[in-house]
């Protein structure tokens, strides 16, 4: 006896400037979505559980943990994964903060890591070490002990503000609960 057939959804978001359009399972994830359908294996899936912060990517801006959020919940999103972040012969200065401060040794996690940070250097103030380590919580690194991906954070913070002081705008707000 054949099993019913599984319907799928067509779904349509833009990841890293491409438009793409599929249809998928109602039940896949986004994080086999962009592994598994685009081929994009940066995003790394460490828990399947939200609580490791591997598999975060963007989605319209803020920091998504891929592998909670269902691929046609993103539906018309835009998805930023950490290969627009830069290239190998390119990277970005959040990458090259990374690489300078010793910010990873095994690589699982930075992908999640990057993505994270991006997300709270648009966002929040991180005056301080503590800011920083409290926006980088959601995400577990079993290998740097964390250091080197602070002073990365830093050091970029510094190149933000500095940044935004010579183009007359304030810091971001801290406006988080």
């Amino acid at each position: 006896m054949d099993s019913p057939a599984i319907a799928t959804h067509k779904v349509w978001m833009v990841v890293n400037g491409s438009v793409e359009q599929h249809e998928v399972e109602p039940r896949m994830l986004l994080s086999d979505f962009l592994r598994q359908v685009l081929g994009l294996t940066g995003t790394h899936v460490g828990c399947e559980h939200g609580v490791c912060g591997a598999c975060t990517v963007l989605v319209d801006g803020d920091s998504v943990r891929s592998c909670l959020m269902l691929a046609v919940s993103a539906h018309g999103a835009d998805i930023r994964t950490v290969e627009s972040m830069g290239s190998v012969d390119a990277l970005s200065p959040l990458q090259e903060a990374f690489r300078e401060h010793h910010a990873l040794q095994c690589g699982f996690c930075t992908p999640g890591m990057l993505a994270t940070c991006a997300d709270a250097l648009q966002k929040y103030p991180l005056r301080s070490d503590e800011e920083i380590r409290d926006a980088l919580s959601g995400n577990l690194c079993r290998c740097t002990g964390y250091q080197g991906i602070v002073e990365a954070m830093r050091v970029c913070v510094k190149s933000r503000d500095a940044l935004r002081q010579a183009a007359g705008a304030a810091a971001p707000e801290d406006d988080r609960p």
